[in-house]
C-alpha cells in the first residue's frame, strides 16, 4: 500500500503541472496560499523564472509576525535571495511580536543567536531581547538549559534600567543558577555605577545601542463622533502626506480608549450612540481587518487608555450613570482584564500618559462634585498605590494627552462651556507643570500622539463643530503647525494610534 504522503504529493503534483503547461500557452497563472509551496519549487525546476517571481512576490505581500520565520526558512531552502532577505528584515522590525509566536518559539539556538545578535533589530527596550530568550529556553527547558549563557551573550543587558536589572533580571532563576550569566549581570551593573564619559570607553557589542531601520510609520485614527458615533477608521500616511480609509469597526464607536501593543491597535470601551460598552477590538494593520477579545469588567466611555509593562490599562471612565475611579488591566499574554488599585479620584472624560514606568490620570471629570478637574494622579504598578502630584494651571476636562521626550503634555480640554486652547507641560523629574505655545485652535475630546518628535493633535471639537484638522508641536520651536491636509470627516472622541506601516 502507497504512503499517503506520497499520494498527497502526487495529486499535489498533477494540477501544478497542468497549471504550469497552461502558463506556457496562456502567460497567465494565479497563485495562492494552497499552491505557493508547490508552484515555487516547480516553476525553479522548470526555469520558469517569471512565475517564480510571482511566487516570492506573492510570499512577501503575506509576510506578518506569525509567518515571517516560515517564510524564511522557505526561502532559504529554495535559494530565493531577496525573499529571504525581506522575510529576515521583517523579523527584525516587528521583533516584538515575532518573538510572541509559535515560529520564534522553534528556531534553533543558532538561528535564535542570528536573530537577537543583529543591530537591526527593532526593540523600543532590550527588555524584550531578554524576555525573548528567556521564552525560548522555557519552551523546553530540559533540552535548552545549557544554552542560556550563549545566548545572554547577546543581549544587551547594561544597557536596560537599573531597576529593572535588579528586579527582573537579577531575581530570575535562569540568571541566579548560571555562572557567566551573574558575570554578564555584574558587567551590566559595573556599567551603571560608571560615569557617562568613562562609559563610552567600555566597546562590547553589549553596551552597543542597536541602531534599526527607522521604518516608516502610519497614524490611525479609530472612529469617534461625527456627530454620532461612527464605524470609520483613517489612516495618515507621513510618508506620503494623505489620508485613507482602512478597515471599519466591527460596530459604531466613540469615546473609547485607544492604544498600540504589541503590533496592534486596541480599541477599548466606548460608546456605540445608545449604550456604554465593555467590548475591546483589535486591529491588525497587516491583514486590515478587526477582530474582538475578551470584555472589560465595567462599561467605559470616555476613559483613559495606556500601555505600561506589556499591560494595557483602562483608567476611569463613565459606564452610564456614575464616574469611575476603578482601573483594570488586560494581558494580552493571558486574554483576562482584571482589577488594579482605584484612583483616588473618580475621573471620566481623563487623559492618561506613561512616563518612565509610571502611568499618569490627568484632569477629567468629577461626576460626584460635578466639576472638572485639575488635578492629576500617578500610579505605580510596583506598589499598586495612587498618588497625587502637581495640580494643573487650570482645570481640564476631556483634554487630549501625549507624552514626548519624557514630558506630559496636557492639550486643551474645557472647563465648564470654555474649551481651551492653551497647553501645558509636566516634568515628572521636578514635580512642575508650564505652559508653552497655546494650539491654532481651542480643542476638547482630541486625541493625541507622538510620532518623530512631533505631539499631534487630532480632531476634537471646540464646543459648537467636530473638527477634521490635525495640528502639531514643534518642542524645539515651540510651535503648533497645522497640517496641510485634513481628515475627511470631522471627529470628536477620536482614539488615535501611531503603527509602522504595512508592506
Amino acid at each position: 500500500m502507497q504512503d499517503a504522503g506520497v499520494r498527497a504529493a502526487r495529486a499535489h503534483r498533477v494540477p501544478t503541472l497542468r497549471k504550469l503547461i497552461d502558463y506556457i500557452y496562456t502567460a497567465e497563472i494565479e497563485v495562492t496560499e494552497e499552491n505557493v509551496q508547490v508552484l515555487l519549487p516547480a516553476a525553479s525546476l522548470l526555469q520558469l523564472m517569471d512565475v517564480r517571481k510571482n511566487c516570492c512576490d506573492f510570499l512577501q505581500s503575506q509576510l506578518h509576525p506569525t509567518n515571517c520565520l516560515g517564510i524564511r526558512a522557505f526561502a532559504d531552502v529554495h535559494a530565493c535571495t531577496e525573499l529571504l532577505q525581506q522575510a529576515n528584515a521583517y523579523a527584525e522590525q516587528h521583533f516584538p511580536e515575532v518573538m510572541l509566536g509559535e515560529e520564534f518559539l522553534s528556531l534553533s539556538l543558532d538561528q535564535v543567536c542570528s536573530l537577537i545578535s543583529s543591530d537591526k533589530l527593532t526593540v523600543s527596550s532590550e527588555e524584550k531581547v531578554f524576555e525573548a530568550v528567556i521564552s525560548w529556553i522555557n519552551y523546553e527547558k530540559e533540552s535548552r538549559l545549557e544554552h542560556m549563557a550563549k545566548l545572554m551573550e547577546h543581549v544587551r543587558l547594561p544597557l536596560l534600567p537599573r531597576d529593572y536589572l535588579v528586579q527582573t533580571v537579577e531575581e530570575e532563576a535562569l540568571i541566579k543558577n548560571n555562572n557567566t550569566c551573574k558575570d554578564f549581570l555584574i558587567e551590566a551593573m559595573k556599567y551603571h555605577l560608571l560615569p557617562l564619559d568613562q562609559r563610552q570607553l567600555i566597546k562590547n557589542p553589549r553596551t552597543k545601542p542597536r541602531t534599526p531601520v527607522s521604518l516608516p510609520k502610519v497614524m490611525i485614527v479609530v472612529g469617534g463622533q461625527a456627530p454620532k458615533a461612527i464605524r470609520s477608521v483613517e489612516c495618515y500616511d507621513f510618508e506620503e502626506e494623505r489620508w485613507d480609509q482602512v478597515a471599519e469597526l466591527p460596530s459604531r464607536r466613540c469615546r473609547a480608549g485607544v492604544v498600540f501593543m504589541a503590533g496592534n491597535v486596541y480599541a477599548v470601551g466606548g460608546f456605540n450612540g445608545s449604550l456604554r460598552v465593555r467590548t475591546v477590538d483589535v486591529y491588525d494593520g497587516v491583514k486590515d481587518q478587526w477582530t474582538s477579545i475578551a470584555s472589560m469588567q465595567e462599561r467605559r466611555s470616555t476613559l483613559g487608555a495606556a500601555v505600561l509593562n506589556d499591560l494595557l490599562y483602562a483608567v476611569g471612565g463613565f459606564d452610564g450613570s456614575t464616574g469611575l475611579a476603578s482601573v483594570e488591566a488586560y494581558s494580552y499574554k493571558t486574554n483576562e482584564w482584571f482589577f488594579v488599585a482605584p484612583m483616588n479620584t473618580r475621573r471620566s472624560s481623563v487623559g492618561v500618559g506613561v512616563v518612565e514606568g509610571k502611568l499618569y490620570a490627568v484632569g477629567g471629570y468629577d461626576g460626584a462634585s460635578r466639576q472638572c478637574l485639575s488635578t492629576v494622579e500617578q500610579y505605580n504598578p510596583a506598589t499598586n498605590e495612587w498618588t497625587y502630584v502637581a495640580d494643573m494651571s487650570t482645570r481640564r476636562s476631556g483634554a487630549g494627552v501625549g507624552v514626548l521626550s519624557g514630558l506630559l503634555y496636557a492639550t486643551g480640554g474645557h472647563d465648564g462651556p470654555l474649551v481651551r486652547k492653551s497647553v501645558e507641560v509636566y516634568d515628572p523629574g521636578t514635580n512642575t507643570w508650564k505652559q508653552v505655545a497655546d494650539m491654532n485652535m481651542c480643542r476638547r475630546n482630541a486625541g493625541v500622539c507622538a510620532v518623530n518628535g512631533l505631539l499631534y493633535v487630532v480632531g476634537g471639537d471646540d464646543g459648537s463643530c467636530n473638527l477634521a484638522s490635525v495640528e502639531y508641536y514643534n518642542p524645539i520651536t515651540d510651535k503648533w503647525t497645522l497640517l496641510p491636509t485634513s481628515m475627511s470627516t470631522g471627529r470628536s472622541y477620536a482614539g488615535v494610534a501611531v503603527i509602522h506601516k504595512p508592506l
